[in-house]
């Protein structure tokens, strides 16, 4: 397999462990994969009456404690723009709360870790 084809696998596992666990935790998944021209938020669900943007990240070769450093300013900015691409084009969610969500999947024992409100900007 390739290495790009490898990756998409470990994200896609990823993705449906982490949409498998915040279900279990009573959110709802609105959508997953959603694509603006800025770019992508892997999940999107409702957490009581918040909005929730979640980026998820699995890497199997790196410890959690560096897969923090991998959602940087840049791509926090990408998020916040896809998230207002989706909230302009959804306007049924205008007057939610927002909150930007990190989940970290790593091989067990780490497992999963879930960030809530790993950071913050407006909308």
């Amino acid at each position: 397999m390739s290495r790009a084809g490898l990756g998409r696998s470990l994200g896609q596992d990823g993705e449906d462990k982490a949409a498998a666990a915040l279900e279990k935790a009573g959110m709802q998944i609105i959508t997953r994969n959603f694509r603006s021209k800025r770019g992508e938020v892997d999940i999107i669900a409702l957490d009581g009456e918040t909005l929730v943007f979640i980026e998820v990240k699995a890497w199997s070769a790196y410890g959690i404690e560096n897969l923090r450093y991998s959602i940087d300013h840049k791509k926090q900015q990408r998020i916040i723009e896809t998230a207002k691409y989706f909230i302009a084009s959804h306007r049924k969610y205008n007057e939610m709360t927002v909150r930007f969500d990190v989940v970290f999947v790593g091989p067990e024992p780490e497992g999963l870790t879930h960030l809530e409100s790993a950071f913050m900007e407006r909308v």
